[in-house]
């Protein structure tokens, strides 16, 4: 008698392998952020606050007794949106710019534009100190909010020139052919076909001042950004109420990415 056998090969395995090497990413990815959420409830009242011994809100209520930590976020608040602004101008204009028009040194300048984006951020940091001292820049709020605009802008520069890469220059002359000026084109078809590039790039660069902590450590002066306070709490252990605020500012952020791929911000080009 013959038997036959299943010749098929067994996709079971490499499927399960290729799962369980997905989970472990995800979990190498996530564990620190878990890590930060459980301690923010972590009820030890002693350092270095490594031990779990129960859950607890109390930290969320003692974080507004932290006058010094409220401030730092305050301060990082600040600089933030306010480098978030001017690198969005600053960024738009020169994109847009270098999008549309042809000038001699334009290839120099986007080769120049990718130094503050490669080169070590301590190098930068120090350059930028010598720049302020060379100036007479008192550090402090301008000078870290000038900073964060130099290292920020490139990168809205990138994520809109992205943008522009399919942008179709006739919408503009269809605009004008009408009877619209300049400004009126800019601002009603120019504007509304790049905002998801200028809404991305204003989040990364958001999002790269909320976080920077070595730049920031050579141009703050005696101004305390949330990072540089969580790096000086490192030493004696990181306390509950720190991650208790790290926490919130987790949850904030994972709000907006949600209300950004909700659809809110997309804009289609109408033809």
């Amino acid at each position: 008698m013959i038997f036959m056998h299943n010749t098929r090969p067994d996709r079971t395995r490499p499927h399960l392998i290729g799962t369980l090497f997905a989970c472990s990413i995800y979990l190498f990815l996530f564990l620190p952020i878990f890590v930060v959420i459980l301690n923010s409830f972590n009820a030890n009242k002693t350092k270095p606050y490594a031990t779990f011994k129960g859950f607890t809100f109390e930290w969320y209520i003692k974080l507004f007794d932290n006058p010094a930590l409220l401030s730092s976020f305050g301060n990082t608040l600040l600089v933030a949106f306010a480098s978030t602004v001017l690198s969005v101008l600053i960024g738009t204009l020169a994109a847009v710019g270098m999008h549309r028009y042809k000038f001699k040194g334009k290839s120099a300048i986007d080769a120049l534009l990718y130094i503050p984006v490669v080169i070590p951020e301590i190098i930068l940091g120090i350059s930028l100190l010598s720049v302020f001292a060379w100036v007479s820049i008192p550090r402090g709020l301008i000078t870290l909010i000038l900073s964060h605009v130099a290292f920020s802008t490139p990168f809205v520069i990138f994520t809109l020139r992205a943008r522009l890469s399919g942008y179709d220059l006739t919408f503009e002359e269809a605009a004008m052919d009408l009877g619209a000026n300049r400004i009126k084109t800019f601002a009603y078809v120019t504007l509304p076909l790049i905002l998801p590039g200028i809404l991305s790039g204003g989040l990364l660069a958001f999002t790269l001042s909320i976080d920077d902590v070595i730049i920031s450590y050579f141009v703050n002066g005696t101004v305390k950004t949330f990072p540089l306070k969580v790096m000086e709490s490192i030493k004696s252990g990181v306390a509950p109420d720190v991650n208790a605020l790290s926490t919130l500012i987790l949850l904030g952020t994972t709000g907006i990415v949600l209300l950004t791929q909700s659809g809110l911000f997309k804009s289609e080009a109408k033809s």
